[in-house]
């Protein structure tokens, strides 16, 4: 091996020949793993300042390679500039441009770090901007449901327990519910961020450098709150990597809850909803069928995320300190919840922004299985008789109903006194879609002046976490 080939695989001065093919197949990083470079140069260029403040590296040699780094990154970005197969990973690929168009200080850049605390630095750089990427793209989904939700404030429709027709409720709770859970998911990557701001740079293979004495100045320089404060640690943890993947998946799972509710509601037996023809597909073989197969799609994906997550935890959960190469699947689940995001969340937003809501015929299904018999357990509940009694009441009143073929609403005084005298003509007036919306008044409840106080609520938390997102410096060197 020429003393060349060993500088470009970064690892080979101990070694008398190449590694064999097999080998070099094996540990050749996936193709998706280069698009970390543009965070590889934010850190050299960090480190690049680091090894002047050790006395490595002149002002005059620093503005040599931050000069060389910046047309790299430039034509790396506009497709210019690609890796080779001989480039093991990123960290070889660029060292090995920096080399050719810097030849008297490329060299110098590798002294004080490892390829762990880059490759650890470059992964919580990328995840950490892709949050605030990700956050707005949510976030749209986000303003959809809450945009339909003002439409359908006084919108009555059922609402369901046990997949069974329960209660009635304004349909913009329902489309609520689901952005409350959604929220909470945008809410976790802000927290998750908190934890994921300190930089591994400085922590070299994994004792720390002899070189590089100040990493909190680099930290700083790339956006974050401070340097890990143990040096194995940043190195061999990959926790924030499979928290991000978890609030991904878990993401994932609320997408695919709401999706399957699309389903249900946009087929023939409920009616509800139909979605615009840009946001459904067709039958090749049934010219009548209108398919939601974005919700689907969305819900078949969610099984991809957590396995995502299942798999990075597995291969986590036996590693010994510090760095092992197990850790390079670490990239693999977190580019695929990125970019399966970045597919669905559109797609996901569009379909929910357009689709029209039957409102007509959720009013008429809304009463149907018997959905206002609470309100007469709680009239009775109100009027002093006990609730074990007032449930009994009400169970031998709907099996009445049951009996002459009708609902509540139909009910006469007389079936009303024949069932339990406590039953007065009275109860009827409380056995109304509007009456029983409208009684759930209490804080987080369905009736409508609460669930407008809710959509302000969540309308200016949604803002507050865009403008988390919008605030992200990243690096600044």
């Amino acid at each position: 091996m020429s003393h060349t080939e060993s500088i470009e695989r970064l690892w080979g001065g101990r070694f008398k020949s190449g590694p064999s093919e097999a080998l070099e197949a094996l540990s050749r990083s996936d193709p998706s793993f280069f698009r970390l470079a543009p965070y590889d140069l934010a850190g050299s260029r960090a480190h690049a300042r680091e090894l002047v403040r050790a006395g490595l590296l002149n002002d005059a040699e620093l503005r040599q390679l931050l000069d060389a780094m910046a047309q790299i990154e430039a034509d790396f970005l506009a497709g210019t500039l690609q890796p080779s197969l001989a480039d093991e990973d990123v960290h070889t690929f660029l060292e090995r441009v920096l080399t050719q168009r810097a030849p008297a200080v490329g060299g110098k850049l590798r002294a004080g770090r490892s390829r762990n605390d880059q490759a650890a630095n470059d992964l919580r750089l990328y995840l950490r901007d892709k949050a605030r990427t990700l956050v707005p793209a949510i976030n749209d989904l986000q303003h959809a449901l809450v945009e339909q939700a003002r439409q359908h404030v006084r919108t009555v429709t059922a609402g369901f327990t046990h997949l069974q027709p329960a209660q009635p409720i304004a349909f913009a709770h329902q489309l609520l519910a689901h952005a409350q859970s959604i929220y909470r998911d945008v809410d976790r990557l802000v927290d998750w961020d908190r934890r994921t701001a300190r930089s591994p740079l400085g922590a070299a293979a994994l004792a720390g450098s002899a070189i590089c004495l100040q990493p909190e100045l680099s930290a700083s320089e790339l956006g974050y709150d401070a340097p890990c404060e143990n040096s194995i640690d940043a190195v061999a943890a990959r926790d924030h990597v499979a928290e991000f993947v978890f609030v991904a998946s878990m993401l994932a799972v609320h997408l695919s809850r709401l999706s399957e509710e699309v389903i249900l509601w946009t087929s023939r037996q409920f009616r509800w909803v139909e979605l615009d023809d840009g946001y459904a597909t067709g039958s090749s073989i049934m010219p009548q069928k209108k398919n939601s197969d974005i919700a689907e799609l969305t819900r078949g994906k969610a099984g991809r995320l957590i396995g995502d997550l299942g798999g990075l935890l597995a291969t986590l959960k036996s590693l010994p300190l510090a760095y092992n190469r197990d850790l390079a699947e670490d990239k693999i689940a977190a580019f695929d919840c990125v970019d399966t995001l970045a597919l669905v969340l559109p797609a996901m937003t569009g379909m929910i922004r357009t689709m029209r809501v039957n409102v007509d015929e959720m009013r008429r299904q809304a009463p149907l299985g018997f959905t206002l018999a609470t309100e007469v357990a709680d009239w009775l509940a109100l009027r002093g008789v006990p609730f074990s009694e007032a449930h009994e009441i009400t169970g031998a009143l709907v099996r009445a109903c049951e009996a002459n073929g009708i609902e509540l609403a139909d009910v006469s005084p007389a079936m009303l006194a024949g069932v339990d005298p406590r039953l007065e003509p009275a109860v009827l007036e409380r056995v109304t879609l509007d009456a029983a919306v409208a009684a759930r008044s209490g804080f987080g409840g369905t009736a409508p002046e609460r669930v407008t106080e809710q959509i302000a609520r969540l309308a200016a938390a949604i803002e507050r976490q865009n403008a988390w997102a919008a605030d992200y410096k990243g690096p600044s060197c």
